[in-house]
């Protein structure tokens, strides 16, 4: 059976059209089943959404068939989507959470990602498709010196034309891994803006929804580029968006060779220019973050979505080592401290800063060395050293979360409810450490450079006692909390491909 005739079968569509109470209650039931869980939604719960009757409900689709139209059960799914991306865990991790969801609401998702982060995808049960994670290499001590000085004067910028050579060739056999995963029956492919993946949505006739997860991808007058580290006038706001332009077209562009050679496409106007569908249209445009972190009040463009933070469930099965639980229990609550995958070219000396800075602060603390930021020592009774522990379980345990300001932590530590101590290192991470000041959940960023055991313990201080930066912080991570961005976002994309488009035997 075809897909539309398998949907009129359902009494998803009619032929004369849906009628209203039919529509309410389709609508109400794929919104539930993609914030709940086809499993813990009950007919009930769909009907008080839709206002009408539960008999209403299985008047019209019946009491499972209700169920089935969320799964995409009886001989069809519902939509398959391409989900690609790259980086490292900060940059990956949304990208499994929103294909965690899409397969919650009963849709079939293949990740294509860095090897390395397949541990990520596992424990959901998300498909993936491995690629190449050379980029990610942080043990080359040019690299490392590039993180630590943020690419800062003559040197840094000459570092950053020589890892842009040597990416070039890595990032070409890393798009023609990604032009090898099977994609034939796909009805939608979603990538990061910076990527030229949208070329391979453009090969199998599907469309490609771009992601953002920091802002100043997308112009607007509301603020100035994050890129812009210091104030300018409000008129000069929307073109501060020019240099950030200029840096998505490079980014876009390195695939220019790879669209014409691996995917046999031809040249076309505009197919450098990240915010242009094939069309010459504006594309569709999802921020993966909060608007609640942004200056106020924000306007963008009606093909920008801001949806919220995505966030994964907590695993399942999760549980503290027991040098983790009696520590905690030990004492107070104790300040975390980690960097994430950042390394910079001394981790000895930084290890040094940070346990002396929890000494002079008076604190116990939890220090997560990550991928090698951070070269502790040994356990003492004021300060355990772990690898790594899951944020979402971690950070609300703690007095202040002090990072690196990365995306994905800054997304965590805002949710979480506790006061930030952000030392930025390079990319967004200054830019969120502005914001998360701005906001009065943290007092200044501290950028790694400048970092000291006297002005890292003057923070810590300041974010451990200060009783309004700490009722600030758990009034927005309710908010946070609340917003559930990745169900927005599956929401946007299942009103981004029509019904009767989806499924294996579109024509």
């Amino acid at each position: 059976m075809r897909q539309a005739e398998h949907l009129f079968s359902l009494g998803v569509v009619s032929v004369s059209g849906e009628s209203s109470a039919r529509t309410r209650i389709r609508d109400a039931a794929l919104e539930r089943f993609g914030r709940d869980g086809v499993n813990r939604v009950t007919v009930r719960a769909i009907a008080a959404d839709a206002g009408v009757s539960p008999a209403l409900v299985v008047h019209h689709f019946g009491s499972k068939r209700a169920r089935r139209v969320g799964r995409g059960q009886e001989g069809a799914r519902i939509m398959k989507a391409l989900i690609v991306t790259h980086g490292t865990r900060g940059d990956v991790q949304p990208y499994v959470a929103l294909a965690h969801a899409l397969r919650e609401a009963g849709h079939d998702v293949l990740l294509g990602a860095p090897e390395g982060s397949a541990s990520l995808a596992q424990p959901y049960g998300v498909p993936f498709a491995p690629l190449s994670d050379d980029l990610n290499d942080m043990d080359d001590p040019e690299v490392r010196r590039a993180i630590e000085t943020n690419y800062r004067g003559l040197r840094g910028k000459l570092t950053a034309v020589r890892l842009m050579a040597r990416a070039k060739a890595e990032l070409r056999m890393v798009y023609d891994e990604i032009a090898a995963v099977p994609a034939d029956d796909v009805d939608i492919v979603v990538h990061p803006i910076n990527s030229p993946v949208r070329h391979l949505a453009e090969k199998l006739g599907v469309p490609a929804v771009a992601v953002g997860l920091q802002p100043g991808w997308v112009p607007t007058r509301s603020f100035p580029s994050p890129m812009i580290p210091f104030g300018i006038p409000k008129a000069l706001n929307r073109t501060s968006y020019r240099v950030n332009g200029l840096v998505l077209r490079a980014l876009v562009a390195s695939g220019a060779r790879w669209r014409t050679e691996t995917l046999g496409l031809p040249r076309r106007p505009h197919q450098n220019d990240a915010l242009r569908a094939p069309d010459g249209r504006p594309v569709t445009m999802l921020q993966a973050f909060s608007e609640h972190i942004l200056p106020t009040p924000v306007e963008y463009p009606s093909w920008t979505h801001t949806t919220g933070f995505w966030f994964l469930p907590a695993t399942q099965g999760w549980t503290p080592s027991e040098r983790l639980s009696t520590f905690l229990d030990a004492g107070d609550p104790p300040v975390h401290i980690g960097f994430g995958s950042m390394a910079g070219t001394e981790p000895a000396r930084v290890g040094r800063i940070v346990t002396d800075a929890a000494r002079l602060a008076g604190v116990r603390a939890v220090l997560v060395t990550g991928w090698g930021g951070i070269d502790a020592l040994i356990d003492t009774d004021r300060v355990l050293i772990l690898d790594q522990a899951p944020h979402d379980w971690l950070f609300p345990r703690m007095a202040a979360i002090v990072h690196h300001g990365g995306g994905g932590t800054t997304a965590a530590a805002l949710a979480s409810g506790r006061p930030q101590v952000v030392c930025p290192f390079v990319a967004d991470q200054p830019y969120w450490g502005r914001r998360t000041k701005a906001s009065g959940v943290a007092p200044e960023p501290l950028p790694q450079r400048r970092l000291t055991a006297e002005n890292l313990a003057d923070a810590i201080r300041r974010a451990t006692t200060d009783t309004a930066m700490s009722a600030r912080a758990a009034e927005l991570g309710t908010r946070i909390r609340d917003e559930n961005g990745v169900r927005n976002a599956v929401a946007l994309l299942e009103r981004l491909v029509p019904a009767a488009g989806r499924g294996s035997d579109r024509a």
